[in-house]
């Protein structure tokens, strides 16, 4: 579904994403509402739990967070709590949208991917 990321953008099936994306089980896109993060913690590398609560609208089994080029985003301890029971997979983005296409074929899977830092 990911087909390549380099810093400041990601492709998914040949569509070109010059911002951070979120991936839905059910395959939809949209961008990342970092400003959320931003505004609460003065950077959107600390993914906080009330940006994280928009993202949960489809039941999922995992959650993926690409966390940039250089593995700059953190997924905020509070925010963790929110997705309790789930699996929670934080890793830099090169290696997160791999696991996250390989882990699709036979899960529900919501992937957050920073593109920058």
């Amino acid at each position: 579904m990911i087909d390549s990321v380099r810093f400041g953008e990601i492709v998914v099936q040949g569509k070109e994403y010059p911002y951070d994306i979120v991936i839905y089980p059910s395959g939809k896109i949209e961008r990342r509402k970092k400003e959320l993060s931003k505004k609460k913690h003065g950077t959107s590398h600390k993914f906080d739990p009330d940006e994280l609560k928009d993202y949960l609208r489809e039941d999922f089994d995992i959650l993926i967070v690409g966390t940039g080029i250089y593995g700059a985003l953190r997924l905020l301890p509070e925010a963790k709590e929110l997705v309790k029971g789930k699996e929670i997979v934080e890793k830099p983005t090169p290696e997160a949208i791999k696991l996250f296409n390989e882990l699709r074929k036979g899960k529900k899977v919501l992937g957050v991917f920073h593109i920058t830092c």
